[in-house]
């Protein structure tokens, strides 16, 4: 049996990737930039280098019978190159590339009648203006590259918000100089940003997809996500909505998952408006945060099922063990070295598990952890991770 995985990135999901990994007994190793990253705690070894650097993942191929990704913004190019040679690598690094560009995924879902938010390309501020006459106001600002965890985004309200969004995306874009722009005297921006109509959802939603090497395709049961500042803040699974709303967004999600290559885990993100109409709005091609419940809430946790569909292994069954779980993201609310305070008294809470992703570090927003309360009632799992989340401080 080959037992050799690579992941390139060593961070939270690759420490939970890794985790999964090793108790099936493969060998896991990763590489991160960041030496005693959180993966390197709980796999085999850590290469140093950067998610771009062609040689550290070379070396990572050399070691690896199959190369996979914690992270979309990688060099799919080298990784390309190892498929062309007959690496297994999963997902298929031209998916992986194409998710990555978020204006590229926007074509890529229209180009397939999959509903998505308008969005239009943009050459200078009269391209937004004309779409706030077009569309009306707000509007939304990204960047097509490097952006996550709502960096790379701006909303822009009304035309004066125009200057200020480009500002806030500065620093993501080729051309920084380009974004000093007037509303009067349009200038030419970078060609790294997109607008983006819009969408007055009332909830966020989530459908975890897993794809074996054989082609098989299984699904967990639809989640609600709430944000905050952009971040993903709560995951309530499963989400409630009615069996009508839950099948189509299984729907969507088979529409997305039938035309995106490579094995692995992917995460299909929705928004659900008032007429009931659902539209997707991001794939992550990758275990995600919305899909964090899995590992005490389903039958298979989203990273054993990544593990299982990348090594050729039987996918897993992803019922849910449980009536209802919730997920808390555990944010930096300080600059400094990390200090996990009363984990004890969270720990009493009945049914409250909490992931700490060793990091030394804290900082404002940054994910040092999570908690995942489960209960016979959502209202019973979210009123123990609430708690839980009060409690506990890092």
């Amino acid at each position: 049996m080959k037992n050799r995985i690579g992941i390139i990135g060593g961070g939270q999901l690759g420490r939970m990737l890794g985790i999964a990994a090793k108790q099936m007994g493969f060998h896991v190793t990763v590489t991160d930039p960041t030496p005693k990253s959180p993966a390197s705690h709980v796999v085999d070894e850590q290469i140093i280098g950067g998610y771009s650097d062609a040689e550290a993942t070379k070396k990572l191929a050399q070691v690896s019978d199959f190369l996979t990704v914690e992270i979309e913004h990688i060099d799919t190019s080298t990784l390309q190159s190892l498929a062309d040679r007959g690496v297994r690598v999963n997902p298929a690094p031209k998916t992986v590339e194409m998710i990555k560009n978020k204006y590229e995924q926007k074509q890529f879902l229209k180009k397939h009648k999959i509903p998505t938010a308008d969005y239009r390309a943009i050459d200078t501020s009269e391209d937004i203006l004309k779409a706030g006459k077009d569309w009306g106001f707000p509007l939304v600002l990204k960047a097509k590259r490097d952006a996550f965890d709502g960096r790379g985004n701006a909303t822009i309200k009304t035309k004066l918000d125009i200057p200020r969004a480009f500002t806030s995306l500065s620093s993501r874009t080729k051309s920084p100089s380009s974004l000093a722009v007037s509303t009067r005297h349009p200038e030419l921006v970078s060609g790294s940003l997109y607008i983006e109509r819009f969408v007055p959802f009332i909830r966020e939603l989530a459908v975890i997809a897993a794809r074996d090497t054989r082609g098989n395709i299984v699904y967990y049961p639809v989640v609600e996500t709430i944000h905050q500042n952009n971040i993903c803040h709560i995951v309530k699974a499963p989400a409630e909505i009615s069996p009508a709303l839950q099948k189509k967004s299984i729907a969507l999600a088979t529409q997305v998952m039938k035309r995106l290559e490579g094995a692995g885990v992917f995460a299909i993100e929705m928004f659900l408006t008032q007429d009931k109409q659902i539209l997707v709005n991001e794939i992550a091609p990758r275990v995600h945060n919305s899909g964090h419940f899995t590992i005490e809430g389903s039958v298979t946790s989203q990273f054993e099922q990544h593990i299982r569909a990348i090594t050729g292994l039987p996918l897993g069954k992803t019922d849910m063990r449980v009536k209802a779980a919730v997920m808390i993201n555990i944010l930096g609310d300080r600059k400094g070295a990390v200090d996990v305070r009363k984990l004890e008294k969270a720990l009493e809470l009945p049914d409250v598990h909490v992931h700490i992703y060793g990091k030394s570090e804290t900082k404002p927003e940054r994910k040092m952890g999570h908690i995942t309360a489960t209960g016979k009632t959502m209202k019973d799992a979210y009123n123990k991770a609430v708690k839980a989340r009060k409690i506990l401080s890092i």
